[in-house]
């Protein structure tokens, strides 16, 4: 409730820095290269990557220094790994639903996830970003079969270096409200699988903008993700 009516009183500087960082951040292209393929040895594992810019790999110049390369890698150590990534920059869960909707059936055995951050730029309610997640987890369900979903956590937007306060603090502490309200709904889903991110948001991690992961966040993110999927294939 604190932290509802310091908005409040605060929104003038908000709205005014939100524009500001939106006028002066670098907008930077998604990476070049495929965005499926086949990696590594060993059983098959189908693998679906979905979401906004970060699960698109926006931060590097090529797709296999971003989340899907780095991942595959990480993965076909011990699998061989065929994925496919569907991602675009500035994807809400909305957009990310209307794109699955779309999208033909096909049956994969783990799918990540990485949608949110957009939807706290944007004023999407707390509330209507759970339901969207969770017509997005229906779907993978039902339509890709998936027998084993992983839901990335919105990284610590209060640390990022391309937002000035106040307006880092209040992004952050909606990111934090998101994945608190995600990690809940989830839990009765024995199927998902909710994944804090906490990569180290040094200078080195990060990309140019100072908003999106740079190749090392992206391999810290992918190994993170590559031991929850070995630990749930090996118990499986």
């Amino acid at each position: 409730m604190n932290d509802v009516l310091a908005a409040i009183g605060l929104a003038p500087v908000l709205i005014a820095q939100a524009l500001y960082v939106r006028r002066v951040t670098p907008r930077l292209p998604e990476p070049s290269g495929e965005r499926s393929g086949v990696h590594g040895s060993g059983p098959l594992l189908k693998l679906l990557i979905v979401g906004d810019s970060a699960a698109a790999g926006v931060g590097v110049p090529l797709q296999n220094q971003a989340l899907s390369g780095q991942l595959a890698r990480a993965l076909g150590e011990d699998f061989r790994v065929s994925w496919k990534l569907i991602a675009q920059t500035g994807h809400r869960a909305k957009d990310v639903l209307a794109v699955l909707e779309e999208t033909d059936p096909e049956k994969f055995d783990v799918v990540v996830t990485s949608i949110g951050v957009n939807d706290v730029t944007h004023g999407t309610g707390r509330q209507t970003w759970i339901a969207r997640q969770e017509k997005i987890i229906r779907l993978l369900l039902s339509k890709f079969h998936s027998p084993f979903i992983v839901l990335s956590g919105i990284p610590p937007m209060h640390l990022f270096p391309a937002l000035p306060q106040p307006l880092r603090w209040y992004l952050g502490s909606r990111a934090s409200q998101f994945n608190r309200a995600l990690q809940k709904a989830v839990e009765s889903c024995s199927r998902c699988r909710f994944v804090r991110i906490d990569f180290p948001l040094e200078a080195s991690y990060m990309a140019d903008d100072g908003f999106h992961p740079g190749a090392r966040a992206y391999a810290f993110w992918a190994d993170h993700l590559a031991d929850v999927i070995r630990r749930h294939k090996n118990q499986a």
